[in-house]
């Protein structure tokens, strides 16, 4: 399809834009030099057209029964016959490439996009054989650990139907807590894993970032993009991460080369001896609840009592790693999901240039009706960026090797490090329309402990401490990157040493 040529005015507005101070006779004298340049993008779009990738019929429908909101479509995608995950069900979080299924990301801003391919994960899933059983509802672009931003509605707590389930990730582990699903695939940028996964009781893992790869999946910013899996025991998180693990050659975020480890048998080396740190920072906070920083200090005696030590440690960076996580968040968020449309540019990945044009139309079709939090993000990350050129955002990239070194320094005397994954137990469910002074601190205030490592790349997998008030909380374990699989023993042996996780009684996910 031709592309129109600016007429004066636009080309003028774009003179304005970059400060050009283009005279009437500079503009028409770069009108048809600008004219003559669209024809390498008509030209582009005809040899993309050409073998762009057609979605397959695949079936979806509605869900019949989603009492907690946590579906957002079903569908029974068979995989392959024999592999690891042969017989199990999966669910997606909706920022996930599944092809012919429609995806939404939580936002009117999405909806009604079909995508033409699987994301990698899909795919491996697939070919592991697993059965993809739908896609799980998540919040507003995921940029929210609430639960209640999402469309088409909130996604409420399996033990108390009253409370949020944690975000971004919040269906998948809902569905993983009620037996909805065997596994479920979520989604990391500042805790979106192991929030709901805390929340909800159920088993989180962040890998280290670049171990599984983001392609197909909707960014937010690409230095802080995980995908994990959320189970209800960490011996299939382990399974599910060796299915997700390795480079598929097409994303930015991941080494050339990895390994392969296999971190289900890992689970059979034994951990004594094994030196825990407790990072002091991550307790007692300005929001913490006492219970919760109770609960899982009982749990690290639990594993002491399992054969491992365990010993104070202090991170100070523990304390600045927020400021670094929210410039990333906010500035390179706006930069790259708003005004990049999701992906942005100056990456060697893959695009798909159709979920970039369909949520482009949709912001300005629906801008409106986004999220607070990410009208946030786009009203100060745009600000800073405009009132520093970019020189904000490039410091708090710099302060995040400073920041990572100061986790690996304690991970020279400590093979993994310790804290609450999140500050307090499931809250309850508040309205869109409430007031930004309640609606933001709902949306964002457990963050402290998890989205540090989405900057820093740590591996981190949050399993379940023990109940308060009736509510689960979380203990989060943190490692050396790339050494996912001593984070999953660790959290294993706990999990062997409580005698597994308990789960919400039947009734209370089916009240409304």
């Amino acid at each position: 399809m031709p592309i129109p040529p600016p007429d004066a005015a636009r080309l003028a507005a774009l003179g304005e834009h970059y400060s050009f101070r283009l005279t009437p006779d500079d503009l028409a004298a770069y009108a048809p030099a600008v004219a003559a340049t669209l024809a390498a993008s008509e030209r582009v779009a005809e040899l993309y057209a050409a073998g762009a990738p057609q979605a397959p019929e695949r079936a979806w429908s509605e869900p019949a029964d989603n009492p907690l909101g946590a579906w957002y479509v079903t569908t029974s995608i068979e995989g392959a016959a024999e592999g690891p995950l042969a017989g199990r069900t999966v669910a997606i979080k909706d920022n996930v490439a599944v092809a012919g299924v429609p995806m939404m990301n939580g936002s009117r801003t999405v909806e009604g996009f079909v995508p033409s391919r699987d994301a990698t994960v899909v795919t491996r899933l697939l070919a592991a054989g697993a059965t993809i059983a739908g896609k799980a509802v998540c919040e507003d672009l995921c940029f929210s650990g609430g639960s209640f931003t999402s469309h088409p509605g909130p996604v409420r707590n399996p033990w108390d139907p009253s409370r949020n389930a944690g975000g971004s990730s919040s269906g998948s582990a809902v569905l993983v807590a009620t037996g909805e699903v065997d596994l479920a695939l979520g989604g990391d940028q500042g805790g979106s894993v192991r929030i709901p996964s805390a929340f909800c009781g159920t088993v989180g893992h962040k890998p280290t970032h670049g171990l599984v790869p983001y392609t197909g999946a909707f960014p937010i910013e690409q230095t802080i993009d995980h995908l994990g899996p959320m189970t209800r025991t960490v011996a299939d998180a382990a399974l599910m991460l060796g299915v997700l693990a390795g480079v598929d050659g097409f994303d930015p975020r991941q080494p050339t080369t990895l390994p392969p480890v296999d971190y289900a048998s890992a689970l059979a080396e034994s951990t004594t001896g094994l030196r825990i740190g407790v990072v002091g920072e991550g307790f007692g906070t300005a929001v913490s609840e006492p219970g919760v920083d109770e609960a899982v200090r009982a749990a690290v005696d639990v594993l002491r009592g399992a054969g491992m030590t365990a010993q104070d440690v202090s991170v100070p960076w523990h304390a600045d790693a927020m400021a670094v996580w929210n410039v990333i968040a906010t500035e390179g968020a706006a930069l790259q999901m708003l005004d990049g449309n999701g992906y942005g540019m100056n990456w060697q990945g893959l695009y798909d240039p159709e979920l970039i044009a369909h949520f482009a139309r949709g912001r300005a079709t629906h801008g409106a009706e986004l999220s607070k939090t990410v009208k946030l993000v786009g009203l100060s990350g745009r600000y800073t960026f405009e009132l520093g050129g970019g020189r904000y955002y490039a410091m708090a990239r710099n302060l995040a090797l400073t920041l990572r070194q100061a986790y690996d320094d304690a991970l020279t005397t400590h093979d993994v490090l310790v804290m609450p994954t999140l500050p307090f137990v499931a809250q309850p469910i508040v309205g869109l329309d409430a007031p930004l002074e309640q609606y933001l601190p709902t949306a964002l205030s457990m963050i402290g402990n998890c989205a540090p490592f989405d900057v820093t790349g740590h591996p981190a997998c949050t399993v379940p401490a023990g109940l308060v008030g009736g509510l689960p909380a979380g203990l989060m374990i943190i490692g050396r990157r790339f050494d996912d699989a001593t984070v999953l023993r660790v959290a294993h042996a706990f999990e062997q040493a409580v005698g597994g996780f308990p789960a919400p009684r039947p009734a209370a996910a089916n009240t409304a």
